[in-house]
C-alpha cells in the first residue's frame, strides 16, 4: 500500500518528523523501470500537492539515483538513512560542517577531506596527536576540527 508523502516529499510514517525512507521506497520499487518509478512517484499520495519545484527536485533525484551504478546508489541510500536517524539539530550541524568544507577552495577542500578520512580511521585516542601534525592554514584547521567534532554523526 503506498505511503503518503510528507512535506519533504518522502513517505510519511512513524518517522515523518525525521524524513522518509528513500531506501525503503527504492527497494519497494526496484523491479520497476526508471520510467515506471517516475510514474509511481507521481502517483504517491500527496506528491501532486507539493510545490512544482519540489516535485521536479524529487524527479531529478530519482533520475540521478537510477543513473548510478548499484554500489554508488547503495552508498547514497545508506548515507540518507544515516542522516534520517539524526535529530533535526544534528542534521543541521552536519550540513553546516559540510558547507564549511565546501566553501574552501578545491585544493584545500581535498586536503581537509583526505585528512578527515584518515583521522576518522584512527582510534580516538590517537586522533589529536595526528591532527596536530597536519600542516593546515587556519581555515582548513577550523574546518577539520569542526568535522572531527561531528565525526560520529557524519555518514561514511
Amino acid at each position: 500500500m503506498p505511503r503518503r508523502l510528507g512535506p519533504n516529499g518522502a513517505p510519511m510514517g512513524q518517522n515523518q518528523d525525521r524524513g522518509g525512507h528513500l531506501a525503503d521506497w527504492m527497494n519497494a520499487h526496484r523491479n520497476l523501470t526508471p520510467q515506471q518509478q517516475q510514474q509511481a512517484l507521481q502517483n504517491e499520495p500527496g506528491f501532486r500537492q507539493l510545490p512544482p519545484q519540489t516535485q521536479e527536485r524529487y524527479r531529478e533525484r530519482l533520475s540521478q539515483l537510477n543513473a548510478m551504478n548499484p554500489v554508488q546508489r547503495e552508498r547514497i541510500l545508506n548515507r540518507n538513512e544515516q542522516m534520517e536517524r539524526l535529530s533535526p539539530d544534528q542534521r543541521g550541524q552536519v550540513r553546516g560542517a559540510m558547507q564549511q568544507l565546501g566553501s574552501l577552495p578545491p585544493d584545500q577542500r581535498h586536503v581537509v577531506a583526505r585528512s578527515f578520512n584518515e583521522l576518522r580511521n584512527l582510534p580516538p585516542n590517537q586522533r589529536a596527536a595526528a591532527m596536530g601534525g597536519i600542516p593546515l592554514n587556519d581555515a582548513q584547521r577550523a574546518t577539520l576540527y569542526n568535522l572531527m567534532r561531528l565525526e560520529p554523526m557524519i555518514p561514511r
